[in-house]
């Protein structure tokens, strides 16, 4: 949908880069719309941009002025994953509003919701750069639950999981955390960092997940894998602190997938970070903590789409990834975009890759 930059609200999903008289992109597409964003538009006189049809919180998008017929690169785009996804975060936040320990899970309610979604997203080579910024910190949590089964399910195929495997792993990913809803304090919700008290209250959601799907009808490597998710190889997870092989391998799956959707998403006190940076701290401080296999393939999916990428650095530059070295993945050379200088960012160990564009 193309309108005019005073037709925009906050939460509007720029589809197109927008350009201007730069080297890059005034406001790169997938970025959410903010106040500051109208700032941009207004002082560099954009009087067009493109946008997607829904908000990031799910909520339709109308302007008076309407492109009824997309042309072919706006077709191209994966907005349609994006408006399939918000959607599907809507409706989940709907779902889950006011549950308290009385209601019942709709299993069957849940599968028609997701896995259409994770289907589709399970052949987006892009996905793992993309979906964390399709994020409102408002509404973190309902975000985190539909983005779990999503990038569950894309590893999945990647390690060449069964269809049926797939479809268990991403109902598992989705009920994982549902436990926190049993939380009267709401302290999922709350909009700060949590006491030490209060995070050890958390970690019992996987015990309250379990007990919310025990008599369900859903695969018992489904229920397993929810109470699982949050153990480590080492022992240092919880709730049981079990090790190595005693974990299942779905769970190991979302453990991963549940980690790098935190660590990479806004939240209200914290600012997103890039999949580079979340992917080399995981391989550094996370080795005997994950499976590696697992988090191979995130590695390996971000390398093999990574070069011709526009990228931002921690310093603000911008540049083009030119060729990355298999031994340092998630350090590749670049080239500056304001003097076309080649860096290494294996020499330079304060940068790194802070926004992949």
């Amino acid at each position: 949908m193309k309108v005019h930059p005073q037709q925009l609200v906050s939460g509007c999903l720029i589809t197109k880069d927008v350009m201007g008289q730069t080297l890059t992109p005034l406001i790169p597409k997938h970025t959410v719309v903010e106040p500051i964003h109208l700032q941009v538009l207004n002082k560099f006189r954009v009087y067009e941009v493109e946008v997607a049809n829904k908000l990031v919180n799910g909520e339709s998008f109308e302007a008076e002025k309407k492109i009824d017929q997309p042309d072919k690169e706006q077709q191209d785009d994966p907005i349609s994953f994006y408006e399939h996804y918000v959607e599907v975060v809507k409706q989940t936040k709907a779902m889950f509003e006011g549950f308290d320990y009385r209601s019942k899970i709709d299993i069957q309610k849940i599968r028609q919701l997701i896995y259409p979604l994770v289907e589709q997203g399970e052949n987006k080579l892009d996905v793992l750069l993309k979906l964390y910024h399709y994020n409102d910190p408002n509404n973190y949590f309902y975000y985190h639950i539909v983005s779990m089964p999503v990038i569950a399910t894309f590893l999945a195929k990647k390690l060449g999981y069964s269809e049926k495997d797939r479809l268990n792993i991403a109902l598992a990913a989705f009920l994982s955390d549902i436990g926190m809803l049993k939380d009267q304090e709401g302290l999922y919700l709350l909009d700060r960092s949590l006491t030490h008290a209060e995070y050890e209250q958390v970690r019992k959601h996987p015990i309250e997940s379990y007990r919310m799907i025990e008599d369900l009808p859903v695969h018992k490597d489904v229920k397993i894998s929810v109470l699982q998710h949050h153990e480590r190889l080492d022992g240092s997870g919880y709730p049981m602190g079990v090790q190595n092989d005693k974990i299942h391998p779905f769970a190991s799956i979302i453990a991963i997938s549940d980690m790098f959707h935190a660590m990479t998403s806004e939240r209200i006190y914290r600012q997103k970070q890039s999949p580079y940076k979340v992917v080399e701290e995981m391989t550094k401080d996370y080795i005997d903590k994950l499976d590696m296999k697992v988090l191979n393939q995130i590695v390996n999916t971000i390398v093999n789409f990574s070069n011709g990428t526009q990228v931002k650095l921690s310093n603000n530059d911008y540049g083009t990834i030119v060729f990355t070295d298999e031994k340092h993945p998630t350090r590749p050379y670049v080239r500056l975009s304001k003097n076309k200088e080649i860096i290494n960012l294996i020499d330079e160990r304060d940068l790194y890759i802070d926004e992949v564009l």
